[in-house]
């Protein structure tokens, strides 16, 4: 299953995902940003590639909606509703992010 993890910049919140989640066995992930400045730009293509689309906020729904409504028809798009409040690798987004995305995949056990 390929899942793409969206932010602002793709700095901090959906970089971080794609390092924790890209380690588990039979996902494939990326990550992206929404804004001009972020270090990978989400594009139509990654869209695409992907099986289901996380973001962190509903503005990041929103501006994925505006730009690329034709390319999301078709996904499973998830709002995980993480505040831009952490910085990379932090303990604390990391738990939250494998809390919240465990509803909607298979973790390994611990």
């Amino acid at each position: 299953m390929k899942l793409l993890f969206i932010c602002s910049r793709n700095q901090w919140r959906s970089l971080t995902a794609e390092k924790i989640f890209d380690e588990i066995h039979g996902y494939e992930v990326r990550s992206a940003g929404t804004e001009e400045g972020a270090r990978i730009k989400v594009t139509a293509g990654l869209i695409g590639w992907s099986d289901m689309i996380f973001v962190m906020e509903k503005k990041h729904s929103r501006r994925l909606r505006d730009k690329f409504a034709y390319a999301i028809e078709n996904k499973r798009l998830i709002c995980l509703d993480i505040p831009d409040d952490y910085r990379f690798m932090d303990e604390e987004l990391i738990e939250i992010l494998k809390s919240s995305v465990s509803e909607y995949i298979e973790m390994p056990e611990s």
